[in-house]
C-alpha cells in the first residue's frame, strides 16, 4: 500500500519559452536562434516531471491563473500523469512566464523570469490537502513564512503516526534570499545550492556542508550539488559522502539540471523497502542508500544535460 503513496512537490510552475542559440547574443543585436519551444517550467514542476519519468507517482501543488498559458501547462501535467488536484487557481494575477536562453557551446542557461503578481499557495490552501496520500513532500523555498506553517502541519500529522507511516519532508534553498534560510531546520533532507553556499562564503560543497550543517535539525541530511564538481551529502553520522559528476559527451541543455538532481535523489531515498524515518534511526544501514541516491542524482542530471527537455530521462534510466 505504501508503494502507491505519492511524492508531492510544492512550489512554482511557469511557462518557459526556450531559445536555443549558438552563442549568447550581444546587447542591442538581432540574431536567429537555432530552435525555440514552449516547456512547462518551475523548480517544483520540473522535479515532478523527472519523478514521473522515473516511475514515481507524484503530485504538484502551486498557483495558476486561467488562460492560454495555464491550458498549455495543465495539458503537459496530464501528459506526464502528474496529479494536479492540489493546484490552487488564483482569481487575480497572471501565470508566470520565463524566457530562457540556452547556449550549448558554452553550456550556459540564462533565465529571465517575469514573476507576476500571482499569489503563492498558503497554509490555508495546504490545510485542505489530504496528507494520507503522500510519503514525501518537497518544498521549493518561496513564500517561506507560509511554507514553515505548512511543514508544521506535516510535523503535527507525523506526531500521531508510527515511524513507518510518517511523511518525509525535504526543502530546497536555492536563491540567495535571507528569508529562505529559515527553512534549514525544517527538512529531513535539505538541498542547498552552490549560489547560497557561495553567499555564505564557502568555495566547495564540502566546505558548505561542514559550515552549514549546524543549521539543520538533528538527524537531517544536508545535500549540495556543485555543477561539474559533482555533489556532496552530510548526515547525522558526520560522514561526508561524495559523487563525481557524469557529464554528457556534449552539453546541450543544462536548464533544469538542478531540479533533475533533486528529483532523482528524492526518488532513490523514497523508494526503499523501509520508511525514511525508520532508516534514519539506524543511519549506518542508510549510508549506502545515501551514496546510491547521490550518485544516481548526478548520473541522471548529467545525462539530462545531453539532450533538450526531459523526455530522454526514461531512456537513460531504463
Amino acid at each position: 500500500m505504501d508503494e502507491q503513496k505519492k511524492v508531492l512537490c510544492v512550489g512554482l510552475v511557469c511557462l518557459d519559452i526556450i531559445n536555443v542559440v549558438d552563442k549568447y547574443p550581444e546587447e542591442d543585436s538581432d540574431s536567429r536562434c537555432l530552435s525555440q519551444r514552449w516547456q512547462r517550467g518551475g523548480n517544483a514542476s520540473n522535479s515532478c516531471t523527472v519523478l514521473s519519468l522515473l516511475g514515481a507517482p507524484c503530485a504538484f501543488m502551486g498557483s495558476l491563473a486561467t488562460g492560454p498559458m495555464a491550458d498549455f501547462i495543465m495539458a503537459d501535467f496530464s501528459r506526464r500523469a502528474i496529479d494536479v488536484t492540489p493546484v490552487v487557481w488564483q482569481v487575480k494575477g497572471q501565470t508566470p512566464c520565463a524566457c530562457c536562453v540556452v547556449c550549448p557551446s558554452s553550456g550556459s542557461r540564462t533565465v529571465f523570469l517575469y514573476d507576476t503578481d500571482l499569489p503563492d499557495v498558503t497554509v490555508e490552501n495546504f490545510s485542505r490537502v489530504n496528507l494520507h496520500q503522500f510519503k514525501w513532500i518537497h518544498w521549493e523555498g518561496r513564500n517561506v513564512d507560509e511554507q514553515v506553517k505548512m511543514i508544521q502541519q506535516v510535523q503535527m500529522y507525523n506526531s500521531k503516526l508510527p515511524q513507518q507511516q510518517r511523511i518525509t519532508v525535504s526543502v530546497e534553498i536555492e536563491k540567495t534570499r535571507q528569508p529562505l534560510y529559515q527553512l534549514f531546520p525544517y527538512g529531513d533532507v535539505v538541498f542547498v545550492s552552490k549560489d547560497v553556499s557561495r553567499y555564505f562564503g564557502f568555495q566547495s560543497a564540502e566546505e558548505a556542508l561542514k559550515g552549514l550543517y549546524n543549521r539543520v535539525k538533528k538527524g537531517a541530511i544536508l545535500i549540495c550539488a556543485w555543477a561539474e564538481k559533482g555533489a556532496d551529502a552530510l548526515g547525522p553520522d558526520g560522514l561526508l559522502i561524495h559523487s563525481d559528476a557524469f557529464p554528457p559527451e556534449s552539453l546541450v541543455d543544462t536548464l533544469g539540471a538542478g531540479d533533475t538532481f533533486n528529483a532523482s535523489v528524492i526518488y532513490t531515498l523514497s523508494n526503499g523497502d523501509t520508511s525514511f524515518h525508520l532508516i534514519m534511526r539506524h543511519f549506518e544501514v542508510y549510508g549506502g542508500s545515501l551514496q546510491d541516491a547521490l550518485t544516481f542524482g548526478c548520473q541522471v542530471a548529467g545525462a539530462k544535460c545531453g539532450f533538450h527537455g526531459y523526455d530522454g530521462i526514461s531512456r537513460v534510466t531504463n
